[in-house]
């Protein structure tokens, strides 16, 4: 099973996946908790060139392609490995993030988007998406407080130095997908304590199983 999580900035990403995967832990799975830039060698490498807020000149293009090549070694080298070997996979952003931040925040085409995520990945889809949902100024806020708590304002604020203007397309972008693909995506209301977020991706996690025949519990 491959479960994704997706959002904009300071939505909570990180620690819902922290606290899912170490209940299905708990529950008796087996899980690989990893992320995007960084989930392998190369996204390691690209993860402070893409966001560095010292590198706020670089291309979008450029930095299009230094995502989906991470991406790329990252299902080669880790993901499929991981689902072959019967591991549920816990992903940190995918290709959604791709759609949401270079198509609907940057403008660029998110059919031809689509296309060349379908060739990063060789065609490896999410079995579900938990999609972490608050308001941009919200989001910005936490995200803000997380850099300077830990002092990555620079090293990993890029994204978070955009205008509010770009972070609302890309919650709007995300918005969009989800209506897409009901199917696919859980929309989590980020904004509640982190105890109440775990509940409802276990729930969204359940609804999955459920609907494959499975139960939340090895």
């Amino acid at each position: 099973m491959f479960i994704t999580v997706e959002g904009i900035e300071g939505s909570g990403k990180s620690t819902a996946l922290t606290l899912l995967s170490q209940e299905m832990e708990r529950r008796g799975f087996d899980v690989l908790l990893t992320r995007e830039p960084g989930g392998c060698g190369l996204g390691r490498a690209i993860r402070p060139i893409v966001l560095d807020a010292r590198t706020r000149s670089l291309n979008m293009r450029a930095e299009l392609y230094l995502f989906l090549a991470d991406r790329a070694q990252h299902v080669g080298e880790v993901i499929r490995p991981a689902l072959e070997a019967g591991q549920i996979v816990l992903c940190d952003r995918y290709t959604d993030s791709t759609l949401a931040y270079q198509g609907y925040g940057r403008g660029l085409d998110p059919e031809k988007l689509r296309h060349i995520n379908d060739m990063a990945t060789g065609g490896l889809t999410p079995d579900l998406t938990l999609l972490m949902d608050l308001p941009v100024t919200v989001g910005l806020e936490r995200a803000g407080l997380r850099n300077q708590r830990q002092g990555t304002i620079l090293s990993e604020g890029r994204f978070d130095a955009e205008s509010v203007d770009f972070h609302e397309r890309v919650r709007q972008g995300y918005l969009a997908l989800a209506e897409e693909e009901p199917q696919r995506f859980a929309r989590i209301n980020a904004e509640q304590r982190p105890e109440d977020v775990l509940l409802q991706c276990l729930s969204a996690v359940e609804v999955y199983l459920g609907r494959s025949g499975r139960g939340l519990e090895a």
